[in-house]
């Protein structure tokens, strides 16, 4: 059998973990994947470029950002969900800021990683269900958690939101203080493949997709994972024991058609996409 390569990005949180061992066991090699991981620290919208600028052949990334960027044009498709609980974000500033409460942030400067990125997605779609509008000018560009540091330091930016247990560390050392968290109101990750890795390897890309299901399934029965979630990724046992005893991945292919379109009513009622917009082919079929 012929040994396909698959470029596949995501970013560096233990949420991939799963992918990450069963690479280093072998388990895509062995059936027939040389799977290539490319780390993209400024999340959802570096990988939507990623993918069509053809520098990757599938990405996991967040649900709401690569629904709205195949509506924008991207010749991608979702090939399954990934993480199937909500992503709990957590919602930052400096702990130089006066800023103390939740409520007080809608009229305030947010960091975000880039335009379309789950750190922007997320803000417009929780200000817009406490019935606040986001101006475009409230954005501040930083690219990753890295930019977001000195930005909130500097009291250039006010808002921070980010997954929570990532940013905890920061949290836990006084770097960051937490006002509040917002969960998203669906399954969080997807994985999503280009149209041209579809065409030309499409077995190649399920053999892919049934390892990383299997590495998943085999994740979720392995509460010892929990130690290495600690050590890998620097955070406190109870942390990583509470992350985990609060995920949950995906073992098969099936995408919600009901999730998707809870996605597209939020993404339209945030201005993110169009009401009258076409929706195009959003799911591989098989």
């Amino acid at each position: 059998m012929e040994k396909i390569k698959i470029r596949l990005g995501g970013v560096p949180e233990h949420f991939n973990l799963p992918i990450h061992l069963a690479k280093e066991r072998g388990e895509f090699s062995s059936r027939g994947v040389d799977l290539e991981w490319t780390d993209f620290g400024g999340g959802t919208g570096q990988m939507t470029k990623a993918l069509r600028d053809n520098e990757v052949d599938a990405c996991i990334l967040l649900t709401e950002g690569m629904i709205a960027d195949i509506v924008k044009g991207n010749p991608s498709k979702i090939i399954s969900e990934y993480v199937t609980t909500p992503l709990t974000w957590g919602i930052h500033t400096s702990v130089n800021n006066d800023l103390m409460n939740y409520r007080d942030i809608f009229d305030k400067q947010y960091a975000i990683s880039r335009f379309g990125s789950g750190s922007h997605l997320m803000a417009i779609v929780d200000a817009d269900s406490k019935g606040h509008k986001l101006g475009k000018d409230q954005f501040t560009i930083i690219k990753n958690i890295d930019g977001a540091l000195p930005s909130l330091e500097s009291l250039e930016t006010d808002v921070f939101y980010w997954e929570k247990y990532t940013t905890k560390p920061l949290v836990d050392k006084g770097v960051l203080r937490r006002v509040g968290e917002y969960n998203t109101p669906w399954p969080c990750f997807v994985i999503a493949a280009t149209d041209r890795i579809l065409k030309e390897h499409p077995d190649s890309v399920i053999r892919m997709l049934r390892t990383i299901h299997d590495a998943c399934d085999k994740f979720m029965h392995d509460d010892s994972v929990i130690k290495q979630v600690s050590e890998r990724y620097g955070q406190q046992l109870k942390d990583a024991e509470r992350w985990y005893n609060s995920t949950e991945w995906a073992i098969h292919g099936w995408v919600s058609e009901k999730m998707m379109r809870s996605v597209i009513y939020h993404l339209q009622t945030a201005e993110i996409i169009g009401e009258n917009d076409a929706i195009p082919e959003l799911v591989w079929k098989r």
